[in-house]
């Protein structure tokens, strides 16, 4: 079976990254630097309900994929959550790679614009 450019790429964007940045979602939160958010925690990350927004096309085109993630004091505040892609990151999508090296450091919260009135959070892959 011949591999389509729509295909949808379940070995980068999977429930296995899923959980990583999830977990380093949290840790990150705990080294913030603004107080407020060293309590904050991530309790998951959604797979889009769209599946096609999975597709290889769709994230070269795009450079994003947007999902909701739970995150909060409690980590049950629902958030829209978009994931933009840099160069690294698309890379490694388009052939199906794992994600996991494409996370800044949890040291810094550089790569993550939260909103916590609108309820959104914008991460910056590698």
């Amino acid at each position: 079976m011949s591999e389509s450019k729509n295909e949808i790429v379940k070995e980068s964007f999977n429930e296995d990254f899923c959980v990583q940045l999830e977990v380093h979602l949290t840790r990150a939160f705990k080294t913030s630097e603004r107080k407020e958010l060293n309590r904050f925690w991530c309790d998951g990350v959604m797979m889009p309900f769209i599946k096609s927004h999975l597709t290889k096309k769709s994230v070269s085109d795009s450079r994003r994929i947007i999902t909701k993630a739970w995150l909060g004091y409690d980590g049950q505040g629902e958030f829209a959550m978009t994931i933009i892609f840099g160069q690294h990151s698309l890379s490694r999508y388009a052939k199906g790679l794992d994600l996991t090296d494409c996370l800044p450091s949890d040291n810094s919260m550089d790569w993550i614009t939260l909103d916590m009135e609108r309820k959104t959070i914008e991460l910056q892959l590698i």
